[in-house]
């Protein structure tokens, strides 16, 4: 893959300086305007705040961006027809030349290309519910368990079928470490009640941990709690979840539309609460990856 990597990420990679790779779906797919370039923004600057170089990965141009610039943040915050990258869509949208906005697969095997061993986002993708009749599973699980790089979020999306999801990741070899948490993180909620095998109370053991996975040429999952502050009622997000779902099952939405869609009925069925959720976990997510991957460059 061609990549067009931005001079001070690719300086800061030489130096062996810590650099966080932060996916894009969020900004074109995944926060309503203006929020969304708002939030982008202020994810870089929690990187920079926290003493790392923030890589915004897209596609733009027929390359691969690694370090995405303030005009191009704006394009896919603004522009209609920016595509939602995994990837499958990888190919056609270099080859076209296409404006692609990385999803958390693409963006973990873009980040992997450059040399980039952290990437942040909010929560990866999963087994959906219903992927006994659907065979619907993220592209998530398996670029994660084929790429080198730690991935730090709050667990998976709550619209998803979180004990699968962990089955599947156990299948693929992926650790889930718990960060400070003994369960399962679900996106808005701090907790699914499902529980890891793994724990890390502090970014030093948190980066040991991810050395010896990526040493295995292999990814890893952090699995960090939403800022407690944000975090919705679990029993109340869970019934928003059903309501969700039973929308979306009538207006006949499916395969990469569906989380999607879910996540903005959410937003709707509870007044605002997630979005606010999102955000704060998003930040937080990126203050904690720089933390993460401070510690790695120096083991």
């Amino acid at each position: 893959m061609r990549l067009a990597v931005s001079r001070e990420v690719r300086e800061a990679l030489q130096a062996r300086r810590p650099v966080v790779a932060l996916e894009s779906t969020v900004i074109s797919h995944g926060l309503p305007r203006p929020v969304n370039l708002e939030t982008a923004r202020a994810c870089e600057k929690a990187v920079r705040d926290a003493g790392a170089i923030p890589a915004t990965i897209a596609i733009a141009d027929w390359q691969g961006v690694v370090g995405a610039s303030d005009a191009l943040l704006r394009r896919l915050a603004n522009e209609a027809s920016v595509a939602k990258a995994s990837l499958r869509d990888l190919a056609p949208l270099l080859a076209g030349g296409g404006l692609g906005a990385t999803t958390v697969a693409a963006t973990v095997a873009v980040a992997a290309e450059a040399g980039i061993e952290v990437m942040a986002t909010g929560g990866i993708g999963g087994v959906h519910r219903g992927a006994d009749r659907t065979f619907d599973v993220s592209a998530d699980l398996g670029a994660i368990s084929r790429h080198a790089v730690c991935v730090v979020c709050s667990g998976a999306k709550l619209v998803l079928d979180l004990p699968r999801t962990l089955e599947v990741l156990e299948t693929l070899g992926v650790p889930v470490v718990g960060f400070g948490t003994d369960e399962l993180p679900a996106f808005y909620v701090r907790s699914s009640g499902l529980r890891l095998a793994h724990r890390a109370d502090d970014p030093l053991t948190a980066a040991r941990i991810a050395r010896a996975q990526l040493a295995r040429g292999a990814g890893i999952v952090i699995a960090v709690p939403a800022p407690d502050a944000h975090a919705m009622d679990r029993a109340e997000a869970e019934r928003s979840v059903e309501r969700a779902l039973k929308q979306a099952d009538k207006a006949g939405v499916s395969g990469a539309a569906v989380t999607p869609y879910l996540l903005r009925a959410l937003g709707e069925g509870t007044e605002g609460c997630t979005l606010a959720a999102n955000v704060a976990l998003l930040e937080h997510n990126a203050a904690v990856a720089t933390a993460i991957a401070k510690e790695l460059v120096s083991l």
